[in-house]
């Protein structure tokens, strides 16, 4: 029972990080929609989204019998015109979430190595795959606003006629298993650069 508490207070704790991180880049540069709406706190009731935060990572879990899931908070609102320079800002903004869940890994390592309780451990593999789901340029994921703001205005509004089905391209790459080659190679990159063991995973 600690340990299921456990898990669920570092899995609030990551997606909250993640969109808070979000929310304070963007106020930082000109849009203080999420500070306005009370996002830029760690109340994980003010973040959690019925899909993406339990039944997601809930099927991730029970199918590959708790070996692999991943999951994500209700997004904080960014209002992108409000942005200093917003195709320029829109990926910065875009960044902060997974890079304050590589920031609260690099910071989990730390205790990891002093402590070498596993569910530490398991938390710094979340707070990883996390930042690389996130990366994937699939609308409406970070990884998808980084891509809008570097290409031409033209593409970017092509692009972004893909956000609508967004969750099926995921879902997609779950049950064909291509989303695990996407993530877990890549998360086991930042593994080795925070000396930590790999994630093994079969797939």
């Amino acid at each position: 029972m600690i340990s299921i508490l456990g898990w669920i207070s570092v899995y609030l704790l990551t997606i909250v990080v993640h969109e808070v991180a979000h929310g304070f880049v963007a106020d930082r540069l000109g849009d203080p929609t999420a500070k306005a709406m009370g996002r830029l706190t760690l109340n994980p009731f003010k973040h959690v989204d019925l899909f993406w935060t339990v039944l997601f990572p809930a099927i991730l879990f029970i199918s590959t019998q708790g070996r692999f899931t991943i999951g994500m908070a209700k997004p904080v609102p960014v209002d992108f015109g409000r942005l200093r320079n917003p195709k320029r800002d829109m990926i910065w903004v875009a960044l902060a979430g997974p890079f304050g869940n590589i920031l609260f890994a690099s910071f989990l390592t730390f205790l990891w190595r002093l402590y070498e309780v596993d569910l530490i451990c398991y938390a710094i593999y979340f707070n990883l795959g996390l930042a690389v789901f996130n990366l994937l340029p699939i609308p409406p994921l970070d990884g998808s606003r980084v891509l809008i703001g570097i290409l031409p205005s033209r593409m970017a509004a092509g692009y972004l006629r893909l956000e609508p089905m967004g969750l099926l391209i995921v879902l997609l790459l779950y049950l064909t298993g291509i989303l695990y080659y996407l993530i877990v190679p890549s998360m086991n990159v930042l593994c080795r650069f925070l000396d930590i063991p790999p994630l093994r995973v079969s797939f």
